[in-house]
């Protein structure tokens, strides 16, 4: 491909994404979109390139779809970076996820953006099975931002949605059994407020995005996505584009949400 064509595929890009982001402006937006960023290391082996590279693109592209995220006023972003069968893997990978959380963790804690957007950064999961290192800087990333209600970004990161639910019956439980709390007094408001997402105005996603052409949850929020709109990409998360967001959003505005009604 010669200079002057790739001149013109961007040109046409760069006109496709004005177009569509036009579209989508002119429809509902998601208050809150969750993102499985799925296919970092099949990217990496696709192009024959290190599987670190993979996970350093991927994390690029997160900072991206924040920005992008904002330009559009999507207000809560919900990541699935890290699940607990991610856990199990080799520990040369996990130290490179690691090495890796903990570098770009550090740079959002720095960046001017995340008080100039009042963004207010929580992680979910069992934290307690991250190194000490990634739970150090999650804490001053929750610290500094907690009072912080202009947008919300969540990190599930070694999570699991049925440990979640396994988590807030555990609470729900112990409160019963000191009589805070009353059996019959159980209902889905109150098992709600035991959630990871209980800090949240708007806890259940509008819209779930899964790359890399899987079409799961693999327990990603499974109680808050009863009626998410799911729309699965046949695109690896470091080749995700602008234009597959405004595509998604744009298949959301086209669905009519009935909630079972």
């Amino acid at each position: 491909m010669n200079f002057l064509t790739l001149l013109k595929l961007i040109g046409a890009y760069k006109v496709y994404e004005r177009v569509l982001k036009r579209q989508v402006e002119k429809g509902e937006m998601p208050g809150h979109i969750g993102i499985i960023l799925d296919g970092n290391r099949r990217w990496a082996s696709k192009h024959e390139l290190p599987r670190f590279l993979g996970h350093e693109l991927g994390a690029d592209r997160v900072e991206d779809v924040l920005e992008w995220c904002h330009e559009l006023g999507i207000k809560t972003i919900t990541v699935y970076a890290l699940s607990t069968e991610n856990l199990m893997r080799d520990e040369e990978e996990l130290n490179e996820l690691f090495d890796l959380f903990e570098e770009r963790l550090y740079a959002l804690l720095k960046d001017p953006r995340l008080h100039n957007y009042r963004i207010r950064v929580k992680a979910m999961g069992k934290l307690e099975r991250l190194p000490e290192r990634i739970r150090v800087v999650l804490s001053k990333l929750e610290d500094v931002t907690k009072d912080y209600d202009g947008h919300f970004l969540n990190l599930a990161i070694a999570y699991g949605g049925r440990q979640e639910i396994v988590d807030g019956v555990r609470e729900i439980a112990k409160e019963v059994k000191e009589g805070k709390v009353r059996p019959e007094d159980v209902d889905q408001e109150l098992i709600e407020r035991h959630l990871y997402t209980s800090h949240l105005p708007n806890p259940e996603p509008d819209l779930i995005i899964r790359t890399s052409g899987e079409e799961r949850l693999s327990g990603f929020l499974l109680w808050q996505s009863a009626y998410s709109e799911l729309v699965f990409l046949d695109v690896y998360w470091p080749e995700f584009r602008k234009i597959d967001l405004l595509r998604a959003i744009r298949t959301y505005q086209k669905r009519q949400r009935r909630f079972g009604r």
